[in-house]
């Protein structure tokens, strides 16, 4: 992609149909494998182990806040990458930055961050289904790119929060770890869908789970 992919981000954004993207799902779901931890404490473990540690302390301090029912902010974010990165303080970045190789870069302008608090505070948007607004913020997360490093981890986590404060929790997260495009505006609303998907996954087997 040439050009300022956070500017295409953005452009695209406000073309899904967020409210079409993904139908309403049952309001709570706690499954018998917990995916998101699995996933940190499996894989990631598996190839960086202190990283995994990481994730697994920020995944708590996110439910803390999700249990307080504490949308999105920046200042969340700011709480979980400390630990995601295990940095005692992080920073927004500070000029451009570059993903996928360099194939995409990500401008900043004088009302960036503005836009992006304000991305952030549709999180609660009652007009866009559960799984719609969970993918529209790891989206947001990922396209923005706040931090010099560590945004795709913080994108899961954003999307999960999200689910949680709902009282919905995922049994495997494994397929949402693929790459995304800023240009590509039937992957997001697809993002929704699969959100939705595997919700309605972990209810199933949530249900039929031995108690």
């Amino acid at each position: 992609m040439t050009g300022d992919a956070l500017t295409v981000w953005c452009q695209v954004r406000q073309q899904v149909d967020w409210a079409s993207a993904a139908t309403a799902t049952p309001a709570s779901v706690q499954p018998a494998v917990d995916g998101l931890a699995a996933w940190f404490d499996g894989p990631v473990r598996h190839r960086d182990p202190d990283r995994a540690d990481r994730l697994l302390a920020a995944m708590a301090l996110s439910r803390t806040a999700a249990a307080r029912g504490e949308p999105l902010t920046p200042a969340l974010l700011d709480d979980w990458q400390r630990l995601v990165l295990g940095l005692p303080d992080v920073r927004y970045r500070q000029g451009d930055a570059f993903a996928k190789g360099g194939r995409e870069r990500y401008g900043l302008t004088g009302h960036t961050w503005r836009d992006f608090a304000a991305c952030l505070s549709q999180s609660t948007d009652p007009a866009v289904s559960l799984p719609a607004r969970a993918a529209r913020a790891y989206l947001d997360v990922a396209f923005f790119h706040p931090y010099p490093d560590g945004n795709a981890r913080l994108a899961l986590l954003a999307l999960a929060h999200i689910l949680e404060v709902a009282g919905v929790r995922l049994d495997q997260v494994g397929p949402l770890q693929t790459t995304r495009y800023a240009d590509d505006q039937a992957g997001a609303a697809d993002l929704a869908v699969l959100i939705a998907v595997l919700i309605r996954v972990a209810h199933r087997r949530a249900a039929a789970a031995p108690r």
